[in-house]
């Protein structure tokens, strides 16, 4: 379980509490003047049994919580556990870039890739949407979310290698979140990569997007860990260690293929997935509590707590 605030900036605000409990204790030790010059004595201790003047803890503590709820509110507060999910919109990345042409997997990488990728999307249920993101040097998103099943496929097959060089691993993740923005489902980014990240946008940056925007990443390297050459004296291998801190971060899972059955076995464990991060954002429940609080002070105040003139 974790408290997530998706504007952080609006926790400023809390520096606003230490100023409301020393105005609160100014203003009461104002009153306590007054009291002193106009109060007849005898008649108060007779009416109070002794005590003078209230100091109002109460109506501190209900002006604290509500200053702290309005700001939690603005501040997009969200609970994230692990529970059950049935119902995802997935973000397929598939990296295009120059390496996917090696041929340790028949006839390539991005050939299996793409094949498989199909594979996944026949397998799921009608009401999964999905959007398919390449990358390279940079990100494309080759279809929008959807549930049109030949859209989809249509976009994987038309996937070709982007001739500069590069692997944005960062800028697929911003494209894949952004490509789920409209989904109002638990949103799943699915990453392939045959490489590791030396383009665009920090990963670490992209990563902390998708936790605010409340979406897991799972991640597949392909290929296999020892690697395998890419141009004459030069061995390509898998970043596993950042693969795993991406879905680490987000909970989401990392997943091996160095073959096509285990490429496909990946996707089968993503499609039949049922347990998921659930988010619940309390902003409006937290709002809907600070106006109940606000109605009750103004009660108190208007009652018990009336000042007499």
């Amino acid at each position: 379980m974790e408290i997530i605030f998706e504007k952080q900036i609006y926790l400023w605000f809390l520096l606003s509490i230490p100023i409301i409990i020393i105005v609160h204790f100014a203003t009461l030790k104002a009153s306590s003047s007054k009291a002193i010059r106009f109060a007849n004595f005898q008649a108060i201790q007779r009416i109070t049994g002794g005590q003078n003047l209230s100091k109002n803890f109460f109506l501190l503590t209900i002006r604290v919580i509500i200053i702290l709820l309005f700001v939690f509110a603005l501040s997009g507060i969200t609970l994230s556990y692990t529970g059950q999910g049935s119902n995802f919109d997935f973000a397929l990345a598939i990296d295009s870039s120059n390496s996917m042409l090696i041929q340790d997997l028949q006839p390539n990488r991005l050939e299996v890739a793409k094949e498989s990728a199909i594979n996944f999307i026949d397998s799921l249920r009608s009401n999964n949407g999905v959007s398919i993101i390449s990358f390279g040097s940079t990100s494309l998103i080759e279809s929008s979310l959807t549930n049109d099943r030949f859209e989809s496929k249509g976009a994987i097959r038309r996937i070709n290698i982007q001739e500069t060089g590069g692997t944005a691993v960062g800028d697929a993740i911003l494209s894949s979140v952004n490509s789920l923005v409209t989904s109002n489902k638990p949103k799943v980014v699915i990453l392939l990569t045959d490489g590791r990240g030396n383009s665009g946008v920090n990963i670490e940056d992209a990563v902390d997007y998708a936790k605010i925007r409340q979406t897991t990443v799972n991640t597949i390297g392909i290929g296999t860990v020892e690697g395998a050459e890419y141009t004459s004296g030069v061995n390509l291998t898998l970043d596993e260690t950042t693969l795993k801190e991406i879905a680490l971060m987000t909970n989401g899972k990392y997943f091996l293929a160095d073959s096509k059955e285990a490429l496909d076995q990946a996707y089968k464990e993503i499609a039949g997935t049922t347990e998921t991060t659930v988010y619940n954002n309390l902003a409006l429940t937290f709002t809907m509590l600070a106006l109940f609080l606000l109605l009750l002070e103004w009660m108190l105040l208007n009652t018990k707590y009336r000042t007499i003139p």
